[in-house]
C-alpha cells in the first residue's frame, strides 16, 4: 500500500468515524429542522383559511342585523371592537334571555327569517371574531389580558356572563320571534356539512394539533329541534366558561340524539375543549367571493403535502353522509407523540376496555447463540489461541472463544462498549481486553477499562482503571518474565497515556505520558519486566520501570529512512527486537555504548538499528514469533506471509486470496498450522503446503439489509461493503457471497423460497436466483435509495418502499421470476421506512420518515384508504412496522422517531424483536399496546442495531449491527429456562395476570 492508504488503515476506528459521524448528525439535524419548517407552514395556512372565513362573515352578519334591527348593528359594531371576548361562546337559539345580559352583544347563529321570508338565506353566519386561545399546560380557553381596557370597548362587566345569543337579543322590546316579524333562528343549510368538514379535515390531515399526551378529549355534538323537526341550533361540545362567569344554563335539554363522538385515551382523564368549528359562508357578491377565493388559494399554496386542503375538504363534503354514520359508532383511538408530532392510533374492537389491558414481559428470553464476524478492518493483535484450543478474538463488545476443531462459540458479554485490544496471559488462560469509552441511551458516558477474565469460566477476575482511561484503551500486554503479574496499558487521549497496574490488587503502579502520536502496540520483554516497548507512527520507545516510575530512550533510527509507521515488533530468541514498518522493512534493533562523537560526552547506551531486511511490498502488519525461532511476517500490499529462518533468511512464503484483504494478525497453532487474521474482516486457517481457507468471516461495512428464508434455515444480509452474503443459521457458517455494483439497502425473500429480491442505494433492484446466484431480473424505480422491499404472503405482488415517498407495486409470476409494474402508491410526503401486507394479500400498512401511518387498497388499484379507523382490525401477514397499535408500547417515553431502526413479529405472533439506536435487542410480548411496556433487553452489539428478524420457525432471533459489523444470531428460549451465564439480561417485570390479544 502508498503511504496515504497505510495512514488510513493504521489510524483507530473512533479517529476515523469522527468526521463522517458528525456529516450523519448534521444531516440527521438539518432533516428534523426540514420536518418543523414543513409543520409550521401547514399551521400558517390553515390560520389564513380560518382569516379568510371570519372576514367573509362580517359584512354578512351586518347586513343581516340592520335588515332586522339597525339599533341592534350599532351595539353590534363595538362587540367587533372588543377583540374576541365573545368569540368563543355557543350559537343557540333555545336559551332564554338572561336579564343580566346585555342585549346588544347577542350573537346570531343562524338564518333570520322575516315576516315575509328569509332574509340572508344565501349566507351563513359563524364566531364573529378571532378564535379563543388556548393554554397548553391545561387545554382550556384563556381569555386575552388587556382586552377590556379602551373606551370603545364593552366593558368587561358585560361581556364575562354572556354564555348564549339569541334573536330576542336583537330585537326592540316586546317584540318576540313568533309574533309580528314572525322571525325564527333555523340552522343555516351547510353548516352541519361544515362542522363535520372540520371534523374530518382534524382526522385526515397529516399534520395534527399537538395535544398533552395527559388528556382525554371528550367531544359532544347536541342537535335541537323544534316539534316540526326544524333545527333549532347547533352545539359541538360544550364550552368551558370563563373564570368568574356564571355556568351554562341548565334549563337546556340535551337533544336525544346527542352522544359521544370519540373517546380518545391519553394518560390521564382530564376534559379537553374542543374549538368551535368555522362555519362555511356563501357570498351574495360573486366579486367579494373571487377576492377571497384567491386568498384562500394562496394560503393553500403553502401546504406542502398532497392533495391540497381545498381538494381534500370537497373529498370529506362528498362523503360527509357516510363519514358522519361512522363516527357516531367509532370505537376508541390513542395518540403518542414523537417529537411533539401526535399519531393517532384506533383500538381494535376485540379490545373492549383499553385501561385494564396489562402487559407483562414475554414468557421467551434470548441467549446469544453465535456471533458472525471478526474486526480486523482496524484492529491489531487481537487473534490468539487458547490452551483449550480456542482462539479467542472480538467484535462489537462481545468477545469470542471459537473451538477450531469443534465448530463451537462461546462468548464473553462483560463489556458495555466496542472491545479494542486484547491480550492473554503467559498462562494462556487469563485473558485481559480493552474497550472504548461511549455513552448510555441518556447520554450519559460510559467508561473505558480493562477486565482481566478466566478463559474457562467466563468470570471477571479484575477492573483495571475504571475512571482513569480517556476515550479508549489502545494496546494492553501482560509482563512475562514475573508470570504475569503486571498489566501494561496505553490509552487514547492525546497523550496516550502509559500505565502499568497491579493484576492482583488491581491498582496502579507506575503512569506517565507517551506521545503525541498514535500508539500502535506495546510488549513487556519476556526476559525482563522492566522493560516495556512502544511503536506508532514515526517512534519506537524503549521504557524503563523504576521505583514506581517511567522512563523512555527513543530507537534511533540513523542512517536508515525513517518510515512513517512502525506497525509491529517482536522479541527474538536472542534478546532483540525486530520491527515491521510501513515501508515494508524488517528492523533489527541492539543496545550500542554511547556515541560520544554524535551525542557528546558522557552519553548514555542507545537503542539503534542493527540490521535492515526488506519483507513486503506495502506495510508489514504482523510478525509472529513461532517456537523454534523461526518468523512470520504478514504483508499489507502484497498480502503474502513469509516464513523467515532465526537469522531472517526467507524459507517459504504464500499468498491469501483477494476477497479476503490483507494480513491483519497471524496466531501459532502448532508450529506447523497457523490462523490468519485479515483486513476484510476474515479468519483463515491453513498450512503453507495446503493453502488457507474461512473460518470466520463477516461484512466489512455498515449493514441495513436483512431477510429470512421462508422455510429454510437460512437468512440475507446486505449492506454498504456491496456484498450480498447467504449464512446458514444451523451450520454457523457463510453459504455464498456476491458482490454487486452498488451497495445494498434492504431485502427479501419470495414466499416460494426460490429467489430473493435486493433493493440498492439507486433506486434498482435486483432478483437473485439462490441456487446458482444469478441475477434473473433487473429494474430501476426513481433515482433514489430503496428502504424496504416486502413480497405479498402468496407471492403475487412485490411492494418496493423508496426514499422517493412512492411505494410501487409489481406483479409477480414465474415463481418470483418476471415482474411487471401494477401500480404507485401516492400519498406519504416522506421516504417509506417499512410496510406490511395483510394476511389476504389486498392491502398494506406503512410507515414513512415523517411518522405517517397509511393504509393501501392494492386490489382496488393502489388507492389511500383516507379513512384509518375502517383498517384498525385488519390482520396482518407480517409486523415490521415500527408505528402502530399493536407495538406502540415499544417506545420509550421522549423518543425522537429515530430511536427505534426496525422490529419483527415472530411467526406465532407471541413476541416482537426490536432493534434500537443504543445497542440493544429488546423482546416484547405481542401485542404491546400500552406505554413503557415491560420486556428483555440484551446487550452485545458495539453500534446502532440495524435490523432485525426470527427466523422461519421462530427457533432464533437475528440482529444486524451498522457501524460494528456484527451479526448476532439469539436462541429462543421457551419459557424462562434460565439465562446463560455469559449475557447481561436486564428485564423488567410486570405484576399483571393477564395480556392482551389482538
Amino acid at each position: 500500500m502508498d503511504g496515504s492508504t497505510n495512514s488510513l488503515d493504521d489510524v483507530s476506528a473512533g479517529s476515523s468515524a469522527d468526521y463522517p459521524d458528525r456529516v450523519s448528525t448534521m444531516e440527521g439535524r438539518l432533516q428534523l429542522q426540514e420536518n418543523e419548517i414543513t409543520l409550521l407552514k401547514s399551521s400558517l395556512a390553515d390560520a389564513l383559511r380560518r382569516l379568510r372565513l371570519h372576514d367573509q362573515l362580517i359584512p354578512l352578519l351586518k347586513q343581516q342585523l340592520i335588515a332586522v334591527n339597525p339599533a341592534a348593528a350599532r351595539v353590534l359594531n363595538q362587540v367587533f371592537c372588543s377583540d374576541g371576548f365573545s368569540s368563543s361562546r355557543k350559537l343557540s337559539s333555545s336559551s332564554a334571555l338572561d336579564g343580566t345580559r346585555h342585549p346588544a352583544t347577542s350573537q346570531v347563529g343562524n338564518n333570520i327569517e322575516g315576516e315575509n321570508g328569509h332574509y340572508g338565506d344565501n349566507g351563513s353566519l359563524a364566531p364573529m371574531c378571532k378564535p379563543p386561545t388556548y393554554d397548553r399546560a391545561t387545554q382550556t380557553e384563556l381569555t386575552p389580558l388587556g382586552q377590556d381596557q379602551g373606551l370603545d370597548r364593552v366593558p368587561l362587566a358585560l361581556t364575562s356572563d354572556i354564555q348564549s345569543l339569541s334573536l330576542e337579543d336583537a330585537l326592540p322590546k316586546g317584540i318576540s320571534p313568533t309574533e309580528g316579524s314572525r322571525a325564527t333562528l333555523h340552522r343555516i343549510q351547510g353548516l352541519e356539512e361544515d362542522e363535520e368538514v372540520e371534523k374530518d379535515l382534524s382526522r385526515a390531515s397529516s399534520v395534527e394539533e399537538p395535544i398533552h399526551p395527559t388528556t382525554m378529549r371528550s367531544l359532544q355534538r347536541e342537535d335541537l329541534q323544534d316539534p316540526n323537526g326544524s333545527t333549532e341550533s347547533l352545539s359541538s361540545g360544550r364550552q368551558t366558561p370563563i373564570p368568574g362567569s356564571p355556568a351554562t344554563p341548565k334549563d337546556v335539554p340535551p337533544s336525544p340524539r346527542s352522544g359521544p363522538l370519540s373517546t380518545i385515551l391519553e394518560g390521564q382523564n382530564k376534559p379537553l375543549v374542543r374549538r368551535n368549528s368555522e362555519k362555511l359562508a356563501k357570498d351574495p357578491q360573486e366579486k367579494t367571493k373571487k377576492r377571497l377565493d384567491k386568498k384562500a388559494a394562496s394560503s393553500a399554496n403553502l401546504l406542502t403535502r398532497s392533495p391540497s386542503l381545498e381538494s381534500r375538504t370537497k373529498e370529506l363534503i362528498a362523503s360527509a353522509g357516510s363519514a358522519g354514520s361512522r363516527r357516531g359508532t367509532q370505537g376508541q383511538s390513542i395518540k403518542m407523540f414523537i417529537r411533539g408530532r401526535p399519531i393517532t392510533m384506533y383500538v381494535p374492537s376485540n379490545i373492549q376496555n383499553y385501561d385494564d389491558l396489562r402487559m407483562e414481559p414475554p414468557v421467551e428470553k434470548l441467549e446469544l447463540d453465535w456471533v458472525y464476524g471478526y474486526r480486523g478492518r482496524d484492529c491489531r493483535a487481537n487473534l490468539y489461541l487458547l490452551a483449550s484450543g480456542e482462539a479467542v478474538y472480538f467484535i462489537a463488545c462481545v468477545v469470542v472463544l471459537y473451538h477450531i476443531n469443534n465448530r463451537t462459540q462461546r462468548h464473553y458479554s462483560k463489556h458495555t462498549d466496542c472491545v479494542r485490544c486484547l491480550t492473554i496471559h503467559p498462562d494462556r488462560v487469563r485473558v485481559a481486553s480493552g474497550q472504548t469509552a461511549g455513552v448510555d441511551k441518556d447520554g450519559k458516558p460510559l467508561q473505558p477499562y480493562v477486565h482481566i477474565w478466566d478463559s474457562s469460566t467466563l468470570i471477571t477476575l479484575q477492573q483495571i482503571g475504571l475512571g482513569t482511561f480517556e476515550r479508549g484503551v489502545g494496546s494492553v500486554a501482560f509482563s512475562f518474565a514475573d508470570s504475569g503479574a503486571f498489566l501494561c496499558v496505553i490509552d487514547d487521549s492525546n497523550e496516550h497515556m502509559l500505565s502499568v497496574w497491579d493484576c492482583a490488587k488491581g491498582t496502579k503502579h507506575a503512569e506517565v505520558k507517551s506521545t503525541n502520536e498514535a500508539v500502535f502496540t506495546v510488549e513487556f520483554n519476556p526476559n525482563d519486566s522492566t522493560n516495556i516497548i512502544t511503536c506508532g507512527k514515526s517512534h519506537v520507545y524503549f521504557w524503563t520501570l523504576s521505583a514506581g516510575s517511567l522512563t523512555k530512550k527513543q530507537g534511533i533510527f540513523g542512517k536508515y529512512k525513517k518510515p512513517k509507521f512502525i506497525q509491529c515488533f517482536v522479541f527474538s530468541l536472542t534478546g532483540d527486537v525486530l520491527t515491521g514498518d510501513s515501508e515494508g522493512n524488517i528492523l533489527t534493533w541492539g543496545k550500542s555504548p554511547g556515541d560520544v562523537k554524535t551525542l557528546g560526552k558522557g552519553a548514555k547506551e542507545t537503542f539503534q538499528i542493527m540490521r535492515q531486511t526488506r519483507a513486503h511490498d506495502g506495510s508489514v502488519f504482523t510478525l509472529c514469533m513461532l517456537q523454534g525461532g523461526a518468523l512470520l511476517s504478514g504483508g499489507g500490499k502484497d498480502r503474502k506471509i513469509i516464513r523467515w529462518s532465526a537469522d531472517l533468511a526467507p524459507e517459504r512464503e504464500c499468498e491469501i486470496p483477494e476477497e479476503f484483504g490483507a494480513v491483519r494478525c497471524i496466531a501459532d497453532v502448532d508450529g506447523e498450522e497457523v490462523l490468519v487474521g485479515t483486513t476484510r474482516n476474515a479468519i483463515l486457517r491453513g498450512t503453507f503446503s495446503d493453502g488457507f481457507v474461512a473460518i470466520v468471516q463477516g461484512h466489512v461495512d455498515e449493514m441495513w439489509g436483512l431477510a429470512t428464508h421462508p422455510s429454510q434455515d437460512v437468512f440475507l444480509t446486505c449492506g454498504h461493503d456491496r456484498q450480498v452474503c447467504v449464512w446458514n443459521t444451523e451450520e454457523h457458517k457463510l453459504d455464498w457471497c456476491t458482490t454487486l455494483e452498488e451497495y445494498g439497502l434492504c431485502a427479501d425473500f419470495c414466499p416460494n423460497g426460490s429467489v430473493v429480491s435486493v433493493g440498492l442505494s439507486t433506486g434498482r433492484w435486483l432478483v437473485l436466483d439462490l441456487q446458482t446466484k444469478d441475477v434473473v431480473s433487473d429494474y430501476t424505480d426513481g433515482n433514489e435509495q430503496l428502504s424496504v422491499m416486502r413480497y405479498s404472503p402468496d407471492g403475487s405482488f412485490l411492494a418496493v418502499g423508496s426514499h422517493d415517498n412512492f411505494i410501487y407495486i409489481y406483479n409477480v409470476t414465474e415463481s418470483g421470476r418476471r415482474y411487471s409494474r401494477y401500480g404507485k402508491c401516492n400519498g406519504h410526503s416522506s421516504f417509506i421506512t417499512h410496510l406490511d401486507w395483510s394476511k389476504d394479500g389486498k392491502y398494506i400498512m406503512s410507515n414513512s420518515g415523517d411518522y405517517e401511518i397509511l393504509y393501501w387498497d392494492i386490489a382496488g388499484g393502489c388507492k389511500l384508504l383516507r379513512n384509518r379507523y375502517e383498517s384498525k382490525d385488519r390482520e396482518w401477514a407480517s409486523y415490521t412496522c415500527v408505528l402502530g397499535f399493536h407495538v406502540m408500547g415499544v417506545w420509550l417515553e421522549g423518543s425522537d422517531g429515530t430511536d427505534i431502526n426496525a422490529l419483527c413479529r415472530s411467526h406465532n405472533e407471541r413476541m416482537v424483536a426490536v432493534a434500537d439506536d443504543f445497542c440493544k435487542v429488546h423482546l416484547f410480548q405481542y401485542p404491546c399496546p400500552k406505554p413503557k411496556a415491560p420486556n428483555h433487553s440484551y446487550e452485545g452489539h458495539g453500534s446502532h442495531v440495524t435490523n432485525v428478524r426470527f427466523t422461519h420457525c421462530d427457533s432464533h432471533v437475528l440482529s444486524m449491527g451498522g457501524k460494528d459489523t456484527c451479526i448476532l444470531q439469539w436462541r429462543v428460549k421457551r419459557g424462562g429456562t434460565g439465562d446463560s451465564g455469559g449475557d447481561r439480561l436486564h428485564s423488567s417485570s410486570s405484576t399483571s395476570t393477564s395480556s392482551p390479544e389482538p
